[in-house]
């Protein structure tokens, strides 16, 4: 397995200094947000776990290797380069031996981390149970990835285009714990809100940290998730952002865009319908995420 990973300076220069390191995913990056505003938010987010005291490991496949941490030509190349597969865990082992470029979503991520043995991971949101799943059995890869990959996703719930309570019965039945980040509820992406009650609310990292070290040194494998609200300035107003949600499901249906290729033409969809502000929440999300994210890797490895 080592000879397809590929440690970046950084990374290694951490590893072999037992700092924290925090994974970042590529799919963000590439089928996120247009270039260059994908590369400038890139390197925005990995200063911002610097800042807090972790070292950034954003992920991606290059050349038929697993890229634990890019270099600033590496990410600026890869933001700008077209036709970038999307990479889930089916997919790993065909863009590795092709040596096609290759982002990597929250399930293959989290893969990758864990080969990397890193624990912690931040994104915007997790993938989960669609609407209409009961019909379409369209469920993503990211849900079956928590139950089994020793990797805690901190994040800002799971995407609202998503049925967030199926998506919550679906992590429960596979006893993937989610830990609320001072809030009771489950945050919904682009709002801070949900109808949604949380068995934990944790107000410090350190408690987090505690629990993910105690649930791993059980055996207790899999990971969970680490539900992050976005801040108050950026949650959208629900009514709004529901209906340009609303909107987007009827145009994909219309289209007949399904499977992986849903995700970001909805976002797409989204973006437009609200004139880009679901983009500005994203980013600051994502941005807050890498905060929180950070501070649970330090005070993880201050456990030992």
């Amino acid at each position: 397995m080592k000879e397809y990973i590929v440690l970046s300076q950084e990374v290694k220069a951490a590893k072999e200094q037992g700092l924290p390191i925090v994974a970042l995913e590529s799919t963000i990056i590439s089928h996120g947000m247009p270039y260059p505003q994908n590369v400038q938010t890139a390197r925005e987010v990995e200063q911002i776990v610097r800042d807090n005291g972790a070292v950034p490991a954003t992920i991606a496949l290059i050349d038929g290797k697993i890229k634990i941490g890019l270099s600033d030509e590496e990410l600026e190349m890869f933001g700008d380069a077209k036709d970038v597969a999307k990479v889930s865990r089916r997919d790993i082992g065909y863009i590795i031996a092709s040596k096609k470029l290759g982002a990597t979503t929250v399930a293959a991520t989290m893969i990758c981390a864990a080969m990397a043995d890193i624990k912690f991971f931040v994104t915007g949101g997790i993938g989960g149970v669609h609407r209409g799943a009961e019909t379409t059995m369209d469920i993503s890869a990211d849900l079956e990835e928590l139950a089994t990959t020793d990797v805690a996703v901190i994040c800002a719930g799971a995407k609202s285009i998503l049925d967030l309570n199926l998506t919550m019965e679906y992590l429960e039945t596979k006893g993937v714990p989610v830990l609320g980040y001072k809030t009771d509820v489950l945050p919904s992406f682009f709002n801070n809100k949900s109808n949604i009650h949380l068995e934990y609310n944790m107000d410090d990292t350190k408690m987090i940290a505690q629990t993910m070290k105690a649930k791993w040194d059980l055996h207790l494998h899999g990971g969970a998730v680490i539900a992050n609200p976005i801040p108050d300035e950026w949650s959208m107003d629900e009514d709004f952002i529901n209906g340009a949600i609303e909107k987007a499901l009827l145009d994909a249906a219309s289209q007949g865009i399904s499977g992986k290729d849903s995700t970001p033409f909805l976002l797409g969809a989204i973006k437009e319908a609200t004139g880009g502000k679901s983009l500005e929440s994203n980013i600051a999300l994502v941005k807050n995420n890498a905060v929180v994210g950070a501070k649970i890797a330090v005070d993880f490895n201050k456990l030992g």
